[in-house]
């Protein structure tokens, strides 16, 4: 079996962050979202892997290389544009060679990995297994309709209620379902729907098989979703302090800092991460942060944020629920009170 992973979406919704940014490239809990798919991949035994980039393919080749550090071989497939998922297959049909393949949605967080659902899809004879989540606003998704665990009815993003079921960007598919796909001609959003490639093989008598997810999933489309993901990322992991801190800072929870982080005088509340080269300095870290490569903290307070390579934040209280791109500068220029920031790269920014 081989894996395709979706890694040229646009990520409109993430802007200005996605503005200079591959969004697949977002650190959630320090670490890619990209890296965390391939990391599951790996996991379930699957060494080809295929990777649909787009306008931002120069920077997730970079990042990614050979995928010698996952232990898989990776193939980089350029798609012309952005024009759906089922179009992202067909221009992948070279090296799917029609032979069985999971698809992963590059941008997805998803606890638990894969391996169950492979091995699951591996001992049945069904065209397609499709993993599912319960949602409060299915019109933004695809959604199933079900007959027990057999899939009966697909819709892309329904203006009326069908089903909360909504299709998690996990699936498995035979061969057959480049037939489907060739049979499609964009939809009103000018798009080629996967969905409706799915309901084609219903609609032949092909069976497909739905799973319903038994851990955390989330589409990270949105910043309140990166948000949400780190979240719940951070909250599995276990201390690990490789990195300086000294004995003026106080540690609650789970916390990790990484080589050459340097943390003076400060209060780190787990869950955390801070991450390589950083140095943090009389300040409150946490808890839900994840503190990029090279940053420069010093007489400020951080909770739930998300803080990329290289920034700065300068006595600045109460900065929650941010997300700063990389090589931002924050300072504060007098007064109080908490701060969101949505920021992308490269700003300079003083708040009062």
């Amino acid at each position: 079996m081989r894996a395709l992973v979706l890694s040229g979406g646009e990520g409109s919704r993430l802007r200005p962050i996605t503005s200079t940014n591959a969004k697949q490239l977002i650190p959630v809990a320090g670490t890619p979202i990209l890296f965390q798919a391939l990391e599951a991949i790996s996991a379930a035994g699957i060494t080809e892997v295929g990777i649909v980039t787009g306008s931002t393919g120069d920077e997730v080749r970079a990042a990614v290389g050979d995928g010698s550090q996952w232990g898989i071989d990776v193939t980089f497939i350029p798609q012309e544009a952005p024009l759906g998922i089922a179009h992202a297959v067909m221009t992948a049909e070279g090296f799917l060679a029609g032979e069985p393949f999971l698809l992963y949605l590059g941008d997805n967080v998803l606890l638990g990995g894969v391996t169950r659902f492979i091995a699951e899809f591996e001992h049945s004879e069904a065209a397609a297994h499709i993993l599912l989540a319960r949602v409060s606003e299915p019109e933004h998704f695809g959604v199933a309709v079900l007959d027990g665990d057999s899939v009966v009815r697909l819709v892309e993003k329904p203006r009326e209620h069908l089903s909360d079921l909504a299709l998690v960007g996990v699936y498995l598919f035979r061969g057959s379902i480049l037939d489907a796909c060739r049979t499609l001609e964009p939809s009103g959003r000018g798009e080629y729907e996967i969905t409706e490639a799915i309901q084609w093989l219903i609609d032949e008598g092909r069976e497909v098989r739905a799973e319903m997810v038994s851990g955390y999933w989330k589409d990270t489309g949105r910043p309140e979703d990166l948000l949400e993901a780190n979240r719940m990322m951070l909250g599995t992991i276990e201390t690990s302090i490789d990195g300086s801190i000294d004995a003026a800072t106080t540690i609650e929870g789970p916390v990790i800092v990484r080589s050459g982080a340097v943390v003076t005088d400060s209060l780190l509340r787990g869950p955390l991460v801070i991450g390589e080269g950083s140095t943090v300095d009389r300040s409150v870290i946490g808890p839900d942060v994840s503190i990029g490569p090279q940053c420069r903290i010093g007489a400020s307070e951080v909770a739930d944020s998300i803080v990329m390579e290289e920034c700065t934040i300068a006595e600045v209280r109460g900065l929650v629920g941010s997300i700063l791109g990389r090589r931002v500068e924050v300072r504060h220029s007098g007064g109080s009170g908490a701060h969101r920031l949505i920021v992308g790269d490269q700003s300079q920014i003083e708040v009062d």
